[in-house]
């Protein structure tokens, strides 16, 4: 093995990679270079076609007992935007006032770059001590999360159960922390689903109101319903379910005439007391109830999931807290992440770098954090490979 790679240069030489979803920049091939110096048997995986591109993804693993944890992370990011709004390059990796700045810095590969040292100091612990390796390291990389999901996380799982690979628990990087590193580890996620509506009507003259059925006092009535829906109060690990309604579109450029057609977008995130189907069923009756005609799509983009409380959970707290003194909030709050598909494999949970500054401008994290992560990272792989962990 050679030496432990510096995280800090680790880190910017993946930001260097402008790894925009779905181009991989060179960013898979980094990981895969510094984790097979390490010892990791690396498993290229390239998923996708001409129509939807080519995504690059990695399963990367070291040692080949039981248990196996993985951790779960992803090379692609979000777009710069403007980029005259940033003080600097976004994929220069600057270094200024003890922060790596830059596109994916802390959304996450800072995070990966902290999990891949930890990685080193406990094989170089192990070797050491003179123990045999208690079980396995995985790490799957993605170059589709901040995308559509489909050439990634999901297809590595399908190739995983194919080849009879078991993951038996999870890590993902994703950045969970509000404002200091140790604040909260999320348990679960919403699920989400989003809603197109298409209202028919008749096309007619404003100055004979009534005598065709209107598009938008249809469309009006029914985002009425939607509003006054109460999906549910919450339970004990997730807030309400929530719907709201992000567009409304007729394109009516005519003031003396009523438009055939009228339409609404509805986005909704839902916690375990729902699925997505009886949520598209549920839509579908209000529809029938307050249109007389209309079109539907609705896209399930996750399902809400929870791992409940309890060994890795608290595997992941204590390490936390062994490094930090602080006891982090199991939550469920967010967006969604690549762990509503791998909670079908395995049970996962999520820690990584603190997220203020995750998909804005100026994109930026302290060095200080990442060697604080990387320390909670090698605590965890301590915890979790002693035998009365287990």
């Amino acid at each position: 093995m050679k030496k432990i790679p510096d995280i800090v240069e680790l880190t910017r030489s993946l930001i260097k990679c402008p790894s925009v979803t779905p181009e991989d920049a060179g960013a898979i091939n980094i990981v895969e270079q510094v984790l097979g110096e390490i010892g990791f048997v690396c498993h290229r995986l390239p998923f996708g076609n001409s129509d939807t591109g080519i995504v690059n993804n990695l399963y990367a693993k070291y040692g080949e007992g039981r248990p196996n944890f993985c951790y779960a992370g992803h090379t692609d990011v979000v777009p710069p935007g403007d980029i005259e709004n940033w003080s600097f390059d976004p994929f220069e990796a600057l270094v200024q006032d003890g922060s790596i700045c830059g596109r994916g810095a802390v959304d996450m590969k800072g995070a990966i770059a902290s999990f891949i040292g930890a990685c080193c100091q406990y094989i170089v612990q192990t070797k050491n001590r003179k123990k045999e390796f208690p079980g396995s390291i995985s790490l799957l990389i993605t170059g589709d999360e901040e995308g559509p999901g489909i050439n990634g996380t999901k297809k590595v799982l399908d190739w995983l159960k194919k080849k009879g690979e078991v993951l038996d628990d999870c890590l993902v990087g994703e950045p969970t922390n509000p404002k200091q590193l140790g604040d909260m580890v999320k348990i679960g996620r919403r699920g989400s689903l989003n809603a197109r509506v298409l209202v028919k009507g008749m096309q007619g003259h404003v100055a004979y109101p009534g005598t065709e059925p209107s598009a938008i006092h249809q469309l009006v009535r029914l985002l009425a319903a939607f509003e006054k829906w109460s999906l549910d109060t919450g339970t004990d690990h997730f807030p309400p379910s929530n719907l709201e309604i992000t567009s409304i579109d007729v394109g009516n450029k005519a003031t003396n005439v009523v438009p055939a057609t009228a339409s609404a977008h509805i986005n909704i995130r839902f916690n375990d007391l729902h699925n997505g189907t009886g949520l598209r069923d549920q839509i579908h009756a209000l529809c029938t109830a307050h249109t007389s005609d209309f079109d539907l799509e609705v896209n399930i983009s996750g399902e809400a999931f929870l791992t409940p409380p309890g060994r890795l959970s608290d595997l992941v707290s204590k390490g936390i807290y062994d490094v930090t003194g602080r006891t982090p909030v199991l939550s469920t709050s967010g967006g969604t992440s690549d762990a509503r598909f791998i909670k079908d494999m395995c049970p996962v949970v999520e820690f990584g770098l603190v997220g203020h500054t995750m998909h804005k401008v100026d994109e930026c994290v302290a060095t200080s954090d990442l060697s604080l992560l990387s320390k909670v990272y090698l605590a965890i792989l301590e915890r979790y490979f002693l035998k009365d962990s287990q």
